[in-house]
């Protein structure tokens, strides 16, 4: 201490402390939360930004929030298949999946994948139109699955015996 008028400094220190954050015994749990609502007496029930909104917009704006968007709107382009190609073509052709950009459709025969790989444009088209959000680029159309002749407890891998005529 230089002079007798001075403070020790653990005295200075609390003081600054004290006035920087308040007063030990007056603050609380929710002391904080009290002092602002005192502060913003303006706040109403139903006032700017308080205005209750719809089940549907606080979802919307969830879902954006999350990152959700994208497949989302995946899940109802496959679900708006029969509206987007119509119930006939729906009928023998049903939506596979979407992987990086490209919705895969697999047809009930190959005369099916090969009549709509004629309309790909317009198909790609209506989904853009009605479902942008779902990222499809391309769509691609595929036949049924081929029967594998390789089943079976007797089956071997590979290419087998190719050489019986030689």
């Amino acid at each position: 201490m230089s002079s007798s008028s001075e403070l020790p400094e653990h005295l200075s220190v609390y003081r600054r402390i004290r006035k920087n954050f308040g007063d030990p015994a007056l603050r609380s749990g929710d002391a904080r939360r009290r002092r602002r609502a005192a502060q913003d007496e303006t706040s109403v029930p139903y006032g700017v930004g308080r205005e209750p909104k719809g089940l549907g917009d606080v979802l919307g704006s969830m879902t954006a929030t999350l990152g959700w968007d994208s497949p989302m709107a995946r899940a109802d382009l496959l679900a708006d298949w029969p509206q987007i190609v119509g119930a006939e073509t729906a009928a023998h052709a049903d939506p596979v999946g979407i992987e990086q950009g490209i919705l895969t459709v697999r047809c009930d025969s190959t005369a099916w994948a090969q009549q709509l790989r004629t309309m790909t444009s317009a198909v790609t088209a209506r989904i853009a139109e009605k479902h942008g959000a779902a990222g499809v680029e391309a769509v691609r159309f595929i036949g049924p699955d081929t029967p594998s002749w390789k089943r079976g407890p007797r089956a071997i891998p590979g290419r087998g015996p190719r050489d019986t005529y030689g």
